[in-house]
């Protein structure tokens, strides 16, 4: 397995890019939540969910990727987006309540 190592690696190293590139978009998505409790705006704006799930599988296909895999993977990244979210509305507005 050793002529493998070199690739592992290359993977590992393109993991850790995914990562830190999905945190520096959950910290924008904990600004909106919170710029969304604060004007009262619903966590989920459909026509936004389809606009960026679209984007992202034009994007795809166009680097010859499989765009029904990154609609479906969007999907799940937008649903937890809007989960967090709702959850950052919710919370805050029980502070405000307190």
């Amino acid at each position: 397995m050793e002529i493998l190592k070199p690739y592992r690696a290359r993977i590992n190293d393109l993991d850790r890019q995914i990562i830190d590139l999905l945190r520096a978009r959950y910290d924008v998505i904990e600004e909106v939540g919170h710029l969304k409790a604060s004007h009262n705006i619903p966590a989920i704006l459909q026509d936004r969910v389809d606009e960026v799930r679209e984007n992202a599988a034009r994007m795809a296909a166009e680097k010859g990727l499989d765009e029904n895999f990154i609609r479906h993977l969007y999907a799940q990244l937008i649903e937890h987006s809007c989960a967090l979210e709702e959850t950052i509305k919710q919370t805050l507005k029980k502070k405000k309540a307190s």
